[in-house]
């Protein structure tokens, strides 16, 4: 008898290589995002730092601030996934600290939308982190180890 891949089965998860480890050390260290972005923009990690940072202020201008921070960190994150063979599906585990980065962006995004008034992007982001395997609250809670 041979064994035969289950077709039903998922993609497998897709894990970031540790490209940024350097930025995410300064960022942890309490290095300003804005110097650790100019030097590592390709992070999406830096910037979902910055659009938390945005969000946090609460105004209409830091709210539009944090949206553009977010769609930055979310467009360096799906480029990242690409390149590590995502197809536009599957689980993206938050427990690979590479792939925190893109979480975080993602839920930025889905956050700062929702505050602009673009309900159904909101909606589109949210959704994309739980089919990434997930959770809002699960990003919500790494967003607090890295300020």
């Amino acid at each position: 008898m041979t064994t035969q891949k289950n077709l039903l089965d998922g993609p497998a998860a897709t894990l970031l290589p540790d490209d940024y480890p350097a930025a995410r050390e300064r960022l942890t260290s309490g290095d300003d995002p804005v110097a650790v972005a100019a030097s590592a923009p390709a992070s999406s990690l830096v910037w979902a730092v910055l659009a938390e940072g945005a969000l946090a202020v609460g105004s209409d201008a830091a709210n539009v601030a944090a949206y553009a921070y977010a769609r930055t960190g979310y467009h360096r994150g799906l480029d990242a996934l690409r390149r590590a063979g995502w197809r536009g599906q599957g689980p993206v585990p938050a427990s690979h600290a590479p792939n925190q980065g893109f979480l975080r962006a993602l839920l930025a995004l889905s956050e700062a939308a929702r505050l602009i008034g673009e309900a159904d992007e909101a909606e589109r982001c949210a959704k994309f982190l739980v089919d990434s395997g997930t959770s809002v609250d699960e990003v919500r809670t790494l967003a607090s180890t890295t300020k």
